[in-house]
């Protein structure tokens, strides 16, 4: 109905090209996405596998529009600017798509702005490397960090970003399905400075891998970095301009149907009810980091802004390195015990346990309990 599947991939039809139109629009509404990344004007929006793929095709559109106004040979020259909780797959994307690995500012965020990239650093690299003869031209900020959820002033950042002509893309894969929410809107005030946005369904929005939202604001940067036009893929459709082809918004030929998955998660729950499904995960988070700092062998690492709770046990008598064994001790026996599964990361050289509430099933009663086997564990690596 919606696909002709020949042996290269996808030919998609009209309707199966609008549907995905029109349910990257829902949302952009839903977030209240500035008119630019609709579908009426020069933008829109795709769905690509992964925020990965995401940062990698908005890299490379990136690349060749300054490319194509400095000249080819200018490729050496290119800047990219990134905070140091930033994901890994920011620098996989520069491996493609050929940036020096010198040229990656990897930018240090701290305690001081809970992890947040701060304008002033920015522009203080930016201004280095311009008079260096460099050339600025990427800046990827993000909203609800893999680490901490940290959340970058995009208002601020997207200033400079703009006042230097460099493509400004936004990462919000965990944290942009909260911002459907009036009272979580606020964590990407200043996403109009931006030139794409990504949030991944598939992380906190009930959908199935892999859904992975990018929005952009001038779909032609895309399709002139990425298309090809083989007289295999000709077709009346996409001659006559009656349908988009997003194979020329993404790195592969083929692509699933994914927007039919997305569409029935908008139909079937609504969204009021996708609201409190999210609210509801953050009351939970609440609840543990109320837990978490009740008990004096605890401590909140950062503030919790939404579902993720980052905590670990306190050092004694400024042991950190001891503290740091301590907790990883504690993260396997919690782990281990097959009632629950938390992760870790690294902030400011402290090891920092990771509680996330997401799943759908997750109760109050399952918090609390989970939060009993984190004690049970700690008492007795404590007492051994």
């Amino acid at each position: 109905m919606f696909g002709r599947r020949y042996c290269l991939g996808w030919v998609t039809s009209p309707a199966a090209t609008e549907l995905e139109m029109i349910v990257l629009d829902w949302l952009a509404k839903l977030l209240n996405l500035p008119e630019q990344f609709m579908s009426k004007g020069n933008g829109g929006g795709v769905i690509q596998g992964s925020a990965s793929e995401a940062v990698l095709v908005v890299l490379i559109a990136a690349r060749d529009k300054v490319l194509r106004s400095v000249g080819k040979n200018a490729l050496e020259k290119l800047v990219v600017y990134s905070s140091d909780q930033t994901h890994s797959a920011l620098q996989k994307a520069c491996q493609i798509a050929g940036i020096h690995p010198e040229n990656c500012r990897v930018l240090k965020t701290d305690s001081a702005t809970n992890y947040a990239l701060r304008p002033e650093l920015l522009q203080e690299a930016v201004s280095r490397d311009l008079e260096a003869g460099l050339i600025p031209f990427f800046l990827c900020a993000n909203v609800g960090t893999t680490s901490s959820t940290a959340v970058d002033p995009l208002a601020a950042l997207g200033k400079i970003a703009n006042r230097n002509e460099m493509w400004f893309h936004v990462d919000a894969a965990y944290a942009g399905s909260a911002c459907i929410c009036p009272e979580y809107r606020q964590y990407i005030d200043g996403v109009e400075t931006a030139d794409s946005f990504n949030m991944n369904a598939h992380k906190w929005f009930l959908t199935n891998f892999d859904c992975s939202l990018l929005w952009v604001k001038d779909q032609d940067s895309l399709t002139l970095a990425l298309s090809t036009n083989p007289e295999f893929l000709k077709n009346k459709a996409s001659q006559a301009n009656l349908v988009v082809d997003y194979k020329d918004w993404q790195i592969p030929l083929g692509r699933r149907f994914r927007s039919l998955k997305l569409w029935m998660v908008l139909r079937l729950y609504g969204s009021e009810t996708l609201k409190s499904y999210i609210r509801n995960h953050i009351k939970l988070a609440k609840e543990f980091e109320q837990l978490v700092s009740q008990d004096p062998n605890f401590e909140i690492v950062t503030p919790r802004i939404f579902s993720l709770v980052c905590f670990r046990l306190v050092p004694v008598k400024n042991e950190e390195k001891k503290c740091n064994n301590q907790n990883r001790e504690l993260l396997d026996a919690v782990n281990s015990s097959g009632k629950l599964f938390i992760s870790h990361t690294a902030l400011s050289g402290k090891i920092v346990l990771r509680c996330a509430i997401g799943a759908p099933l997750t109760e109050e009663k399952h918090v609390k309990e989970a939060w009993k086997v984190i004690q049970e564990e700690a008492s007795y690596l404590l007492h051994k």
